[in-house]
C-alpha cells in the first residue's frame, strides 16, 4: 500500500504518513488505518472494553480484544493468545482505543510479539472538546469511517 496521498493538499497527504513511534511501528491516521484494512493488508484490533463497544459502537471486521477488562480495568490475561490468533504472518496489526492511549500500550506489547504493530491515531472517538464531550475533535467516528452501533 502506498502511504502517499494523490491529491496535493497537505491534509490529505499527513493524513496518510506514517509517524514515527518508540517501541512499536508507527502512528497512523484513522483514514490509512482503514486503507489499510480495506486492502486486506492490516487486521484492525479494537482493544476497548467490551462495555465500550457496546455503548458507543465499533468498527465493522475488527477484531475485538480488550487490553484491560471492564470492571477494574485489569489487565487481560488473554491478550498475547488473542493476539496471536488474530493477526496472520506477515499482516500488519492496528491497534484502536477510544483516544489513542490504550491502543499505544497495546501496539507495543504487539511489537514484543513480533507483530508489525501501529497505533491508530485520535483512536474511535478523538479527544475530549470544551464540555469534555468525544466526537467532535477527530476519531474514527468523526472522519466519516464505517462504524456501528449495537
Amino acid at each position: 500500500m502506498n502511504t502517499t496521498a494523490s491529491s496535493d493538499t497537505p491534509d490529505a497527504f499527513s493524513s496518510l504518513q506514517i509517524q514515527p513511534a518508540s517501541g512499536y511501528a508507527g502512528d497512523v491516521s484513522p483514514q490509512l488505518a482503514h486503507a489499510w484494512m480495506q486492502a486486506g493488508e492490516a487486521v484492525l484490533v479494537d482493544v476497548r472494553t467490551d462495555a465500550e463497544r457496546e455503548w458507543v459502537g465499533y468498527v465493522p471486521g475488527a477484531m475485538a480484544l480488550a487490553w484491560k477488562q471492564w470492571p477494574g480495568m485489569a489487565m487481560n490475561a488473554d491478550f498475547d493468545a488473542g493476539l496471536k490468533a488474530a493477526v496472520p504472518s506477515g499482516k500488519k496489526v492496528l491497534m484502536l482505543c477510544r483516544s489513542g492511549v490504550r491502543s499505544i500500550a497495546a501496539a507495543k506489547r504487539a511489537s514484543e510479539l513480533g507483530m508489525e504493530a501501529y497505533n491508530i491515531l485520535e483512536g474511535f472517538e478523538g479527544a475530549a472538546d470544551e464540555q469534555g464531550q468525544r466526537g467532535h475533535l477527530g476519531g474514527w467516528r468523526f472522519r466519516g469511517l464505517p462504524w456501528r452501533q449495537a
